[in-house]
């Protein structure tokens, strides 16, 4: 999961109100329901110190949230007397969480948020295609491509004529395939795709994939299901693309969980990947960090860290914070440091499940990585002699 969208609330100095809302259901008793909990959340946000102005922003904001528009709920971060971003939920909370810190609360929204890939998804038909982007926002347009619209349909004579004609069909859908090819390679450097899952046409779809490059060709599946044309879309289908990103999740999942086991500290060779919370804030610091890998329950991701204005302030220790330039470090949570060093430095961060949910845990049955919090890095380095 990238976390740029959240690339706003590192624009603002905290500290940060952060509320995790459920709306509750839409009738009489949701309504009254919905109404204490805002109270809740503003009381609890008060009492923890929060500004009166960010209180009453949090609070309009958190009125305008409806099970209509926002069934599983919002996240909502304010600071300075205004609301600077709110984020849909995929599931609902089993808590209410509201809080008031130097930074925001944001391991929570990695839970609630669906890790499924941004899912580029092509409709082809012999004469074009259209494209779409399915991601945390849901499906939004991605472009389209017409080829040549003629001929595109074969005859079912044996005539000379005939077959010469059915010869420059052919030669119109392998003309096609190249132009769509062409346009949904674009198209994924473009929206940034994860995935990309072409639909329709039984003849063009594979005519399609043989052209794209190579590095788009990896991350492509198809499916049967569904077509170009309009009202070709089913519950079959959306299941498909579904079952399609839940797949690619899981494989990057795994495929990290490996280079992590492979590559950790803890023989004396040359490391990619590191675990604890000392040994990720150092590869945070140094911009070494290209995948923090989150466990949540895990017992560091509390610990106490100093941080700074700047993400590179970020220490174990509040006079190694000091010494990087911060006069006044303030006491934050090591996950909250750690997500904020992410988003600004461009890293990826994924979600490890517990071992009783998937088996992920070590040779000897422990989790990993150790404490909840670990990272593969963007460079080796030698580790520390001891």
């Amino acid at each position: 999961m990238q976390l740029s969208f959240l690339a706003p609330l590192f624009d603002h100095g905290g500290p940060w109100a952060t509320v995790y809302f459920d709306p509750a259901q839409n009738d009489e008793s949701g309504a009254k329901r919905r109404e204490l909990s805002v109270r809740e959340a503003c009381r609890t946000l008060e009492e923890a110190g929060a500004d009166a102005a960010t209180v009453r922003a949090v609070r309009e904001a958190l009125t305008d949230i409806g099970p209509a528009e926002d069934p599983a709920g919002r996240v909502v971060f304010a600071a300075g007397g205004n609301v600077v971003h709110s984020h849909r939920l995929s599931r609902p909370p089993q808590r209410q969480i509201a809080c008031w810190a130097p930074l925001p609360r944001l391991t929570p929204l990695l839970e609630l948020s669906s890790q499924d890939p941004d899912c580029l998804v092509a409709y082809i038909d012999r004469t074009g295609a259209d494209f779409e982007l399915r991601g945390a926002a849901g499906p939004q347009d991605a472009g389209r491509t017409e080829g040549r619209q003629w001929p595109v349909h074969r005859t079912a004579s044996v005539d000379w004529s005939e077959r010469r004609f059915q010869l420059k069909v052919e030669n119109t859908w392998e003309h096609n395939a190249g132009e769509i090819a062409e346009a949904l390679g674009a198209a994924y450097e473009e929206t940034g795709a994860d995935l990309v899952v072409l639909v329709g046409d039984p003849r063009e779809r594979p005519a399609v994939r043989d052209r794209l490059p190579e590095a788009v060709r990896a991350v492509t599946v198809d499916t049967e299901r569904g077509g170009r044309a309009a009202g070709s879309s089913s519950p079959v289908l959306e299941e498909a693309i579904e079952q399609a990103r839940q797949q690619y999740t899981r494989r990057r999942v795994e495929a990290a969980l490996d280079r992590f086991r492979a590559g950790r500290v803890g023989t004396d060779r040359q490391t990619d990947a590191v675990e604890g919370v000392p040994a990720v804030i150092e590869a945070a610091r140094e911009h070494r960090m290209d995948t923090l890998l989150v466990r949540p329950g895990g017992p560091d991701l509390a610990r106490e860290t100093w941080v700074g204005a700047g993400p590179d302030q970020v220490a174990v220790r509040r006079t190694d914070v000091q010494t990087l330039g911060e006069g006044d470090p303030a006491s934050v949570r090591a996950d909250d440091a750690l997500l904020r060093s992410a988003a600004a430095t461009a890293a990826d961060v994924l979600i490890v499940p517990s071992p009783d949910e998937d088996g992920s845990g070590g040779p000897d049955g422990s989790d990993i990585p150790v404490g909840g919090l670990g990272a593969l890095l963007r460079w080796t380095y030698e580790p520390a002699q001891t």
